[in-house]
């Protein structure tokens, strides 16, 4: 984790000052104006802390903060100025976004403090964000993982969507990508509930009956009710919650969970149409044609970003040669029907363990068509 700090100021003996007195406690570094800052950043970042002078030629101090905020969010901002008007303090905390509003001259041991404080609210915020981006969605994996080898047809869609969820919401510029990746992972935790007649017919696109897609649609609330049980994830609650709503539906819900339950359901949709062997080309056709059902943006960039895989020379594989990281190219099933694999899905290391019971005690149908992802296409 960076702790270095960076102090912007248009007077070479203030600097020279600040680097005297505080290099033996802080992670220093200095810049003679916004511009120079500005490179620092992108050459060296990133830092925990930025100081910045209100007066600086061509670029002021709230202009400069604005960017680093707009460029470097978790960076904690402070302005140091001998220009104490109410104006620009105001202007600085509203653009700027800054942490503290010091003036010049400021004693040693008053600056010291806020920089101590400055970096351990730069602690707070690197502590969140590492703990929704990797031990949350990290349990999330898990849980997903487990309830794949229950219910593969259902979660093997979780697995091959969240890539996709990930490059759109990228492309889209969307913030908390960890919210959307979750989303999809999670997004069909409610069908752990509904019969598989039902969801094998849903997935090979056989029409329901009226009680069966009653039955069906009910599952997002499902879902959403298990997510909202766990701390930080009520918006990705919300999101699977409104995962089937047409795109026309959702103009009173906020602008967040919006947006990822229009991602979640034009890229399940995809997903299931290319499951039915449809081609890019015929599956993208297919969701135009619904009118109202989905975001056209969304269906733009399923169009432009999606690649075609293009996967190593398949092959066929005794369940002993089967390792992490193929993908199962046709349906695994045991000898005595049970589906254990999807087709599509991408076999892991605890699906490995799992299946080594039933090739012991009911038998896996071999060969297994398999192939493998090569670099860059994960």
């Amino acid at each position: 984790m960076s702790e270095k700090i960076l102090f912007v100021d248009d007077e070479p003996q203030l600097l020279q000052a600040v680097e005297r007195q505080l290099r033996k406690r802080f992670d220093l570094v200095t810049a003679p104006s916004g511009a120079r800052g500005i490179e620092i950043l992108q050459e060296s970042g990133p830092f925990a802390v930025v100081v910045s002078d209100m007066r600086m030629p061509e670029m002021d101090g709230v202009q400069f903060l604005t960017k680093v905020r707009e460029h470097y969010p978790d960076t904690v901002r402070m302005m140091l100025t001998g220009y104490a008007d109410q104006e620009t303090a105001v202007e600085a905390v509203n653009r700027g976004q800054i942490f503290r509003f010091l003036t010049k001259p400021c004693p040693t041991p008053i600056l010291t403090r806020a920089l101590a404080l400055a970096l351990h609210q730069f602690k707070l915020i690197t502590a969140e964000r590492e703990l929704l981006d990797k031990t949350l969605k990290g349990a999330v994996n898990v849980m997903a993982e487990l309830l794949s080898l229950t219910n593969p047809t259902a979660f093997s869609s979780g697995y091959r969507v969240k890539p996709l969820v990930k490059q759109i919401a990228n492309a889209m510029n969307l913030k908390h990508l960890w919210l959307y990746e979750i989303s999809a992972m999670m997004s069909q935790l409610g069908c752990i509930t509904l019969p598989g007649d039902i969801l094998h017919k849903q997935h090979a696109g056989v029409e329901l009956t009226h009680d069966e897609l009653e039955t069906f649609v009910r599952h997002p609330e499902t879902g959403s009710r298990l997510i909202r049980q766990i701390p930080r994830l009520e918006k990705v609650a919300d999101i699977i919650e409104l995962q089937l709503k047409g795109f026309d539906e959702l103009d009173t819900v906020d602008d967040e969970v919006a947006m990822g339950a229009q991602i979640l359901r034009a890229v399940i949709d995809y997903d299931q149409l290319i499951q039915r062997n449809m081609s890019h080309g015929e599956a993208l056709r297919t969701l135009r044609m619904c009118k109202g059902a989905y975001n056209p943006e969304i269906i733009l960039l399923l169009k432009e970003i999606t690649p075609a895989v293009e996967r190593s020379t398949m092959c066929q594989v005794r369940f002993q040669d089967v390792i992490p990281g193929m993908v199962a190219e046709e349906d695994v099933t045991a000898k005595n029907g049970a589906m254990l694999i999807p087709r599509g899905q991408e076999i892991t290391w605890s699906m490995i363990k799992s299946l080594s019971n039933f090739e012991k005690h009911i038998g896996i149908v071999e060969p297994i068509l398999v192939s493998t992802i090569s670099p860059g296409e994960q």
